[in-house]
């Protein structure tokens, strides 16, 4: 049904043959990026084509070949949402030609094989990943019908595996036409036509080598324990002409260096920092700065939101974690799909964002506090933590009003953020935190900042850490500044 093709086969050569459809923009309009990402850099591969006639096809029929499995779902077909319907069509459509040699006569031949081999989905729980993967699964290994394939699924460990497994064999039992192809057995579905089977695996390296696999699955990314089972996999696919690796994941704790490793990965795919043009990344997650129980946000993470997981779940969900730092940091982790840290934030972020119920006025304060009296402080820095500089004001209405700036050096700015999973670059951009040039903190800007801060502000007092002195600059002159009437020196040498 979805093999490779010959070289007989119809495609146009040039990129610009392949305008992005109707459901691609469709995509992009409700905020998949991802979906629009996919196509362009499709497109844009040399002899690349769409073969709209075989991804119509797989999409009409993937309800007859496939039925769910779980609660009031139960044995009814499975109908692809609009999020699983763009990935099925992108996996099946995009073809890319490939210079082979013919087997029987050893001529060398072009033939026309899918471009995506492997897919990285990062959805919320319980949106139905598992049993999309399953479904995936099933499509490329019984339907592609390549003799004597082999299918592997495995995840953190054979426990976990054997859901995503048996999911598998409950599909095959519930639609005659699967059952009638493959025979289900406690750790392996045979299919005698091809002679080829899928296997239950542990989730650990030892004995994987020797494999050749034509379809291998991975669930919950988030908790392996290292990349070891999947390179092994991938390492024997090498005599396979269009093999394909199907892993999915929610988010999860930051403290797990494979996991993270992975989103990495995937987020560089994503934003083109890593090319790799077969690897299709889809990605529905939160924004850090999204307001975790706005209903809008849980879309973002949930594209099946309302049938699963339910509003009403979702709903209970978060007010359980309103108020409460452990159990909201699960709801963004597993519900929004954010990565989150081991240690558990004191305060919650709805205590937080209640200090400013206007979340952009801290881009106006600079100017509107212009002449007004205030006390300031600061806390300078070298080349790990931030140097801060606050300005303290009394607001209209009885609140404090901080304006503060902060500093880190340039050259640790991606450092912090590949190690923190925070959008420094981003606060960077949008004025939140500046740099200063080099690998610590040159401490003439802050200088500069509290001489503009005692012309701008009328300033009673002005206060910094004692542990700390102003470090001389690159030239090795001392900075000083003279402030306020009395003409203090507030900043000396070493």
């Amino acid at each position: 049904m979805i093999a490779a093709q010959s070289e007989t086969a119809a495609s146009p050569s040039a990129p610009t043959d392949w305008p992005e459809p109707d459901w691609i923009t469709a995509a992009a309009n409700r905020g998949w990026s991802w979906a629009r990402i996919a196509w362009a850099r499709a497109a844009a591969q040399p002899g690349a084509w769409f073969d709209y006639g075989k991804a119509d096809a797989v999409v009409a029929r993937w309800p007859g070949w496939f039925k769910l499995t779980n609660d009031r779902f139960y044995d009814t077909p499975f109908r692809l949402n609009p999020w699983q319907e763009i990935i099925v069509r992108l996996l099946i459509g995009w073809k890319i030609p490939e210079d082979d040699i013919d087997p029987a006569t050893g001529q060398a031949r072009k033939v026309h094989i899918r471009l995506f081999r492997q897919l990285r989905l990062w959805i919320a729980r319980k949106g139905g990943k598992t049993e999309f993967l399953a479904a995936l699964a099933l499509l490329f290994f019984v339907f592609e019908k390549v003799p004597g394939a082999e299918g592997y699924v495995f995840a953190k460990d054979e426990e976990q595996a054997r859901v995503l497994f048996k999911k598998m064999g409950v599909m095959v039992g519930l639609n005659p036409q699967l059952a009638s192809r493959a025979e289900v057995y406690k750790r392996s579905i045979y299919v005698p036509e091809i002679d080829g089977s899928i296997h239950l695996l542990s989730g650990t390296p030892g004995g994987k080598h020797g494999k050749g696999p034509t379809v291998v699955c991975g669930d919950e990314m988030h908790e392996w324990t290292s990349t070891d089972v999947a390179d092994t996999l991938r390492q024997g696919m090498g005599a396979r002409l269009q093999p394909i690796e199907l892993y999915a994941s929610t988010a999860g704790l930051k403290t797990n260096p494979t996991g993270m490793q992975l989103w990495d990965e995937s987020q560089q795919i994503l934003d083109g920092r890593a090319e790799q043009p077969s690897t299709l990344v889809v990605i529905f997650a939160a924004d850090p700065d999204d307001d975790p129980f706005d209903e809008a946000t849980w879309a973002k993470a949930n594209p099946s939101l309302g049938l699963t997981p339910t509003l009403r779940f979702m709903r209970q969900e978060a007010a359980l974690a309103k108020g409460n730092p452990r159990k909201e940091a699960h709801f963004r982790c597993y519900h929004l799909n954010q990565w989150v840290d081991a240690t558990i934030r004191w305060l919650p972020s709805a205590k937080w964002n209640a200090c400013a119920p206007d979340r952009d006025a801290w881009k106006r304060y600079p100017s509107e506090m212009k002449d007004r009296k205030c006390v300031g402080a600061f806390d300078v820095s070298a080349t790990q933590d931030l140097t801060a500089l606050v300005w303290l004001f009394d607001g209209d209405d009885g609140r404090k009003i901080l304006v503060p700036r902060f500093w880190c050096p340039e050259d640790k700015l991606l450092e912090r953020a590949k190690n923190s999973r925070l959008p420094w670059e981003k606060w960077r951009d949008i004025g939140a935190i500046e740099t200063t040039p080099g690998d610590f903190v040159d401490q003439g800007f802050v200088q500069k900042a509290i001489e503009e801060g005692f012309a701008e502000y009328d300033v009673e007092k002005l206060g910094r850490d004692r542990a700390f002195r102003f470090r001389q600059s690159a030239s090795g002159v001392a900075h000083h500044a003279r402030v306020g009437q009395n003409r203090r020196r507030f900043f000396r040498r070493r």
